[in-house]
């Protein structure tokens, strides 16, 4: 078990889908090295990863 710190001080990782960092949780603690998405909302929508979203401006 990880020794009680500070939250700065926890391992993160980028979300391959939306792109932010997240950090590790306490849950995660036995799969962390195989943690991809930060949420499962990412991890249903991996097939948008690196596809663009429209702009008003695009046409």
């Amino acid at each position: 078990m990880m020794a009680h710190r500070k939250k700065s001080d926890l391992p993160t990782k980028v979300c391959p889908v939306c792109e932010r960092p997240f950090s590790w949780r306490a849950r995660w603690k036995h799969q962390w090295d195989q943690i991809v998405y930060c949420s499962k909302r990412c991890s249903s929508q991996r097939w948008r990863r690196g596809k663009s979203v429209p702009t008003v401006g695009d046409a």
